[in-house]
């Protein structure tokens, strides 16, 4: 069943929430990045570490920002809840967990098994 204007702008305003909150955290990464390593060797590299997490933390939001993006616009294209893969409707369970979702979870897991590093 098709989703009704109604559950759209609910899903808009999730979205648009999701977004906020990740672009937040990014300008927080950002802030973070800006600190100068402490002079101490041993903090230094402990910091580096943290380096790493934290630009892995970065790609992730920015993996999500621009998942959200394309859901807002399949909003906006009428095609939000249709499977970019294979044209069925993504289970609506599956868009109150995961809103900017552009699979069906039968699409999703067969993009997953034939690339690991791809996310559902």
């Amino acid at each position: 069943m098709a989703l009704v204007p109604e559950e759209l702008a609910q899903f808009r305003k999730q979205l648009a929430r999701l977004k906020a909150e990740l672009e937040k955290r990014v300008d927080r990464i950002h802030d973070h990045a800006r600190n100068p390593l402490n002079a101490d060797s041993a903090e230094q590299a402990a910091e580096l570490g943290n380096v790493a997490v934290v630009s892995a933390l970065e790609s992730e939001a920015f993996q999500e920002i621009e998942e959200i993006k394309s859901a807002l616009q399949r909003i906006d294209s009428g095609d939000f809840g249709i499977c970019v893969s294979c044209g069925e409707l993504i289970n609506r369970k599956r868009l109150e967990a995961r809103p900017e979702s552009a699979e069906c979870l039968d699409c999703a897991e067969l993009g997953s098994a034939a690339d690991p590093a791809r996310p559902n």
